[in-house]
Formats: structure tokens, sequence, C-alpha cells
């Protein structure tokens, strides 16, 4: 599984980010290393590929329909034995990103609706609860 990644933060994968969307993308990686996977440093790029075996173990049958549902990938596909491999890729943000579009307390709404997932996640898949 190839997965894109903007923490990188090389030359050629560095992104323009507002203070807030770098904060809020920090403490989303605390809660990830935590909560869900030491392995890969950007579940939320966006930037996925899988093989078909992959495909099939990772992405079908997810639990999670929200911004979180990253990290559900990325758990299922550690927990089934999936070599992940993270990729710089170039990144923009851009004007009407869906998270900001709520304004600062729909950010915030999101940013605790993600953490409840990354927990659910956690407790389900790696604690069998």
């Amino acid at each position: 599984v190839v997965v894109g990644s903007r923490a990188w933060m090389k030359e050629e994968s560095k992104a323009t980010r507002t203070l807030l969307r770098t904060f809020l993308m920090h403490a989303f990686h605390m809660f990830v290393s935590f909560l869900v996977s030491r392995n890969i440093n950007d579940t939320q790029c966006g930037f996925k590929l899988f093989n078909p075996v992959s495909k099939r173990g990772g992405i079908e049958g997810l639990h999670l329909r929200r911004w979180a549902f990253d990290v559900e990938v990325v758990v299922r596909c550690e927990m089934q034995g999936y070599t992940m491999k993270e990729v710089p890729v170039k990144w923009q943000e851009i004007e009407g990103s869906k998270l900001t579009e709520e304004g600062f307390l729909g950010l915030v709404k999101n940013g605790v609706g993600m953490l409840r997932d990354m927990i659910c996640v956690r407790l389900c898949y790696v604690t069998g609860g």
C-alpha cells in the first residue's frame, strides 16, 4: 500500500498552510501516533494506492465514513501485515477546504469527531472491543 504524505516536508512536498491548519495537522498527527499508528505520518493526505489484495483487506467493509476513515484503513492494513510506504507528494492548500466551510466552530466539531473516530478505531481493532 502506497500512502501519499505531506508530513515529510521535503522541498518537493512542502505545503503552504495557515497557522490554524498547521496546528490542527500537528495535533492530529500526535493523536494518530498515540492511538492508531506510529508507522504512517500523514494518514489524511488522501492519496492511497492499493493492489487488488490490499484493497479488499484495507478498504472493503470500512465502518467510518467521514474524515477519519483513513486511520481505519491504516489500522486494517497494518493488522493484516500489508507493507505500507509513504511517498512525498506535492500539495497546496486551496481556498474552500471542506474542513473550513463551517468556520472555526466547524473545525472544532470536525476535530472532535475525528478524535472520537480514532478512539473507536483503537478500541474496535487494536483491543478487540
